[in-house]
């Protein structure tokens, strides 16, 4: 990793901000797509003087704050200033709706709400008053305007050490319809993003970017490895890959990517001009969050010309495993890289027995970028063993050369473009539909999405057939987030379960490939 940071132990995001000013304090931090640029500097002067202005509006140190805002310069500098004022962020993605904001809000007790009043025609600001009205009262608002608040900083409290407090939670699906918080502190989410960094190689002359929304815990990740490195970053707040294709090339990007879907839609854009670089000054792609087909990394490297550094992370742990410069290209194409920087990675069969390479079992975890607790029904819950592992849900194995494999997955959850989703909480919605007696919701193969939403559904008798309009209607007026509406439907006479009435989803999820895969060909 090349850095001209000087040395220091940085355990606090404000730390790590105010050092990085101190080195490289008139290197561009952040650009957006009105080419509207802060220094590292002025990325700290701005962040003290909103800290100020929150403190004068009631944001008191320490306070749970949730968030649902886009990806723009505002909503990093509000995250800072957040940090800046020892707040816990709960940041939430704006797709989310009122069902899923309203159990993120319980779940982590927030005192605080901030958002816009309206994005991509949605009225947040509606959204945000009933769920202050379901409160009671508890829950106070802060609807942003033209600009955030400020005011004077020499007011401003001493800014908070790193510690072994939570300062984050991020909310993540589980078996449950309900939210499972996800807490971090600064330190882990620093180890995650300085591990990233050394990863990829990020340098203080590389242009990243995040095209993704800022809210998911990859878009500290990436803030964290831009402080770290000194490289910037450039923010674009609704994905369109014909615009960002010219945003990139207009500010001269080295690093893009996010996940399987963005290499895949800049795969397409490449494919329209064939033999002229799509982005000239790009010297790779990195993400993770969804699986990647070994030929869509083979197509990306022979057609744009530069490798995919895929990772492997969770909202438990953002990163976990990486592919590295140094790998060969079958490595690249056919792993998810070996454990980063800190992290170590056991294969354990079920008995708890540590595998030896080559062998397949499931996948655990440790290391300091491994999350704290989750808060789950009003407590806490913490998933490690006596030594700190942690099971990650999946199933792998570790090749001789320390790389990581991927082969299944145990939990019952799809992953859509990034986002875990827990079909349960679909099943319980789509369950209250008139004419379904029985559902179960399964994620199929996607080469862009990663998995998409199958609802496998068994109709009361006597109702008529029912498509996915119909149904993707019915999740709407639910108030469910339209990530989670079914893309595909899917009817059969009845849903296989085991013999204590339990759904086979793993039996049902092939079965219902198989079936396509029949009709396809038929």
């Amino acid at each position: 990793m090349n850095t001209d940071m000087p040395p220091a132990d940085a355990t606090s995001l404000w730390g790590l901000l105010t050092l990085r000013a101190a080195a490289t304090g008139d290197a561009v931090a952040v650009i957006d797509e009105s080419d509207w640029r802060l220094t590292f500097a002025e990325l700290v002067s701005a962040a003290e003087r909103v800290a100020a202005g929150l403190l004068a509006r009631g944001v008191e140190p320490g306070a749970t704050v949730s968030w649902q805002l886009p990806t723009r310069i505002d909503t990093i500098v509000l995250s800072l200033a957040l940090s800046r004022l020892g707040a816990v962020q709960n940041p939430i993605i704006p797709l989310y709706r009122a069902r899923e904001v309203g159990a993120m809000i319980e779940q982590c007790g927030s005192r605080w709400l901030i958002m816009l009043p309206e994005f991509r025609g949605f009225d947040h600001g509606a959204m945000a008053d009933e769920l202050r009205g379901a409160s009671d009262g508890r829950l106070e608002l802060l609807i942003l305007g033209d600009e955030l608040p400020e005011a004077d900083p020499t007011a401003l409290p001493a800014a908070p050490l790193g510690n072994d407090e939570v300062r984050w939670i991020y909310t993540t699906s589980g078996t449950t319809s309900a939210p499972k918080g996800v807490c971090h502190t600064d330190s882990t989410l620093i180890a995650g993003g300085v591990a990233l960094a050394d990863a990829i190689g990020a340098r203080p002359d590389d242009v990243g970017t995040i095209l993704f929304p800022y809210a998911h815990i990859g878009g500290p990740d990436l803030l964290i490895t831009s402080l770290t490195s000194g490289m910037s970053l450039l923010l674009m707040e609704v994905y369109e890959p014909v615009a960002a294709v010219e945003l990139m090339r207009r500010n001269a990007v080295t690093i893009t990517g996010g996940s399987t879907p963005h290499y895949a839609l800049l795969l397409d854009e490449q494919r329209k001009t064939p033999g002229t670089p799509v982005v000239p000054t790009l010297r790779m792609l990195t993400g993770g969050g969804a699986p990647m087909p070994e030929k869509l990394f083979r197509d990306v490297l022979d057609e744009v010309g530069v490798p995919v550094l895929h990772a492997y992370g969770m909202t438990e742990s953002p990163m976990i495993a990486s592919a590295r410069m140094s790998d060969t290209v079958e490595q690249l194409a056919t792993t998810t890289g070996r454990p980063v920087l800190g992290c170590e990675v056991q294969i354990r069969s079920e008995d708890d027995d540590v595998l030896a390479p080559g062998a397949e079992g499931r996948v655990w975890l440790r290391g300091p970028m491994l999350f704290k607790h989750y808060i789950t029904d009003g407590g806490i819950a913490r998933p490690f063993d006596a030594d700190g592992w942690m099971f990650t849900g999946d199933t792998g194995r570790l090749e001789p050369s320390g790389h990581l494999v991927l082969v299944g997955r145990e939990k019952d959850l799809i992953i859509r473009k990034g986002e875990s989703i827990s079909p349960v909480e679909i099943e319980e919605v789509l369950a209250s539909h008139p004419q379904v007696a029985e559902v179960a919701v399964v994620g199929l193969p996607d080469d862009r999405a990663g998995e998409r939403i199958c609802a496998v559904l068994v109709l009361r008798d006597g109702t008529p057939g029912i498509g996915v309009g119909e149904i993707r209607d019915h999740c709407r007026d639910a108030g469910l987030s339209p990530v989670k509406f079914p893309e595909d439907v899917v009817i059969v006479p009845e849903i296989p379960k085991t013999p204590t009435l339990k759904i086979r989803k793993q039996s049902l999820r092939q079965s219902v490939i198989e079936q396509r895969a029949a009709s396809a060909t038929a």
